[in-house]
Formats: C-alpha cells, structure tokens, sequence
C-alpha cells in the first residue's frame, strides 16, 4: 500500500479552509498532505487509519492531524455499497503552521498551542469537554463569514492549548520523529532509542547515557511518559514494524530482526500486546485480503 500526496484546494481569499464532506462515503484514498487537518465526522461509522494505527470512527469522532502524516477514513460496507440510510458527512478543517505570517507560532500567546501542536505528527484523538467545545465551534464554521471562522479556529487553538483529553495514535516508531520541549537529558534518551532500537538495548547503558542510577532512571522515565523504558522501547519497535509490513512482500521475519527482536514469538507476543492482532493480520487489514 503506497501513500498518495494530496494538493488540497485553497481559495485564494482565505487564509484557511474549512469544508463539509459529504457523499455515500468518504472518498479519499490512504494520503498525506503538507497541511494540519481537523476533521469532526458528522454522521458515519468506519476504520480510521492514523499511521500506524487502526481504530474505528463514528459520529462526534475528533482527530487532529500534522502535515505529512499518512491517514485513511474507510466506512463501513453498508455506506460503501450504498445501503445506509444517510450520508457519510464530516467536518474538515486545513490549516498551514504559516497560513497567518511566518511567525505566528513565534509569539509567546501561542506558546502552549505549539506545544500541543507538535504531538499532531502521531495524531490526536480530542476526547471529553474539549471535544464537546470544539465540535459545537466546527459545526457553526461552514457558514460563518471569514472573521467568524478565523475567531472559531482561535477558540479551537485556545481549547486545545489547555485541554489534557486527548490520545495519540501513530506510535512513535511509525513517525520516527522527536519533538521534545523537555530537558536535554530527555533528549538524548529518545534520540538514543530511535537510533538504536534496531539492537539489543540495555537498561544499564540507556540510564548511563543519561547520567543516572538505574532506580533514578526508571522512575524518571515513568514520570515523563507514563511508561516504562521497556514499554516505550516496544512501542517504537512495533512502530518502526507496522511501517515495513506496508510492503507486502517483505518477509515477517526479516522485519522481526530489523526491529530488534531475536526471536518471532516475542515480536508477535509484542505486536498483539500493542495493536491487538498479530503482523501477518495486520497486513491482511492494510491490503483489506481475506486469503
């Protein structure tokens, strides 16, 4: 399954795009784009694939998107095949980090909404009050006049700026990306996983690059990723792994070692443990295969 870059419309009179998609189903294909999306899923049930993630959608669905980041909204067979009794319909919102001046996200008001703003390269599912704010606020954009709708999408900004409900998706092995607003030591932590993780990691040597006792470690990564070290490490790897299962032909293997598993059984007790099936299902759910 291959990615597909999208050149989103943009009319030239506004600085931002919001739109109703509605049809029998949602048409686009598995995509990126260079733009952050909203998307608020109206009415309709379905698969949504976030990276690597595969989870399910229905009504009042909100999910934030960062730019490049590879997603799908796939419906159910019953709007597919037109046997629904309504249309699929969302709410979409398009939006570029420099669609109001380069340095918008430079000045200190924006300070926690950049912060926030950075988890969307795994995708954010918004739960709870915040997602009850900013659906209402989406339901009104469509038509609202060009101040209406960018008042809106600072209300939206503001509410997600403080809000702490909300899930991640992608794991951070798919995007293979770090921002981090955290301390030094942080960093080289995470930047030692992600060049690493394809070997035999030890505790020892992480905690000695970060300059502390193994105890001290252990607590000090739990406290700043409510994970442990290992369950952390497995989520990069199985990550890493879901991005080369999309080519079909690669042996399951093969992608067990290149993720630093020595023995198949733990990579699939692994990879169950975090996506709730095993590869090879996996890969029969990206390609939609029954064989």
């Amino acid at each position: 399954m291959e990615y597909v870059e999208l050149n989103l419309p943009k009319e030239s009179d506004k600085s931002f795009v919001v739109f109703k998609e509605v049809g029998k189903f949602f048409p686009c294909p598995w995509h990126y784009h260079p733009e952050y999306e909203l998307v608020l899923v109206v009415n309709s049930t379905g698969r949504r694939m976030v990276g690597d993630n595969i989870g399910y959608f229905r009504e009042g669905d909100l999910v934030l998107l960062g730019p490049l980041l590879p997603h799908l909204w796939s419906n159910d067979a019953r709007f597919i095949n037109g046997k629904s009794n309504s249309l699929a319909e969302a709410i979409v919102i398009h939006f570029k980090e420099n669609f109001l001046g380069e340095h918008l996200f430079e000045i200190p008001e924006m300070e926690s909404f950049k912060n926030f703003l950075k988890m969307s390269n795994r995708g954010i599912v918004i739960k709870g009050t915040a997602k009850t704010k900013i659906n209402s606020l989406m339901e009104k954009m469509p038509d609202m006049n060009g101040l209406q709708r960018l008042s809106s999408l600072f209300s939206i900004f503001d509410v997600l700026s403080e809000t702490t409900e909300y899930e991640l998706l992608a794991s951070p092995g798919f995007v293979k990306e770090v921002n981090l607003n955290g301390s030094d030591r942080l960093n080289k932590v995470i930047n030692y996983i992600m060049q690493n993780f394809d070997q035999d990691i030890s505790l020892s040597k992480v905690a000695s690059t970060a300059n502390m006792s193994l105890t001290a470690f252990c607590n000090f990564f739990k406290e700043n990723y409510r994970l442990t070290f290992v369950e952390y490490l497995n989520t990069v790897r199985v990550g890493h792994a879901c991005k080369l299962l999309f080519d079909k032909d690669r042996n399951v293997v093969d992608v067990a070692y290149e993720c630093g598993y020595n023995s198949l059984a733990n990579f699939n007790k692994q990879f169950r443990k975090y996506k709730n099936m095993t590869p090879t299902e996996y890969r029969k759910v990206l390609y939609n295969r029954n064989d």
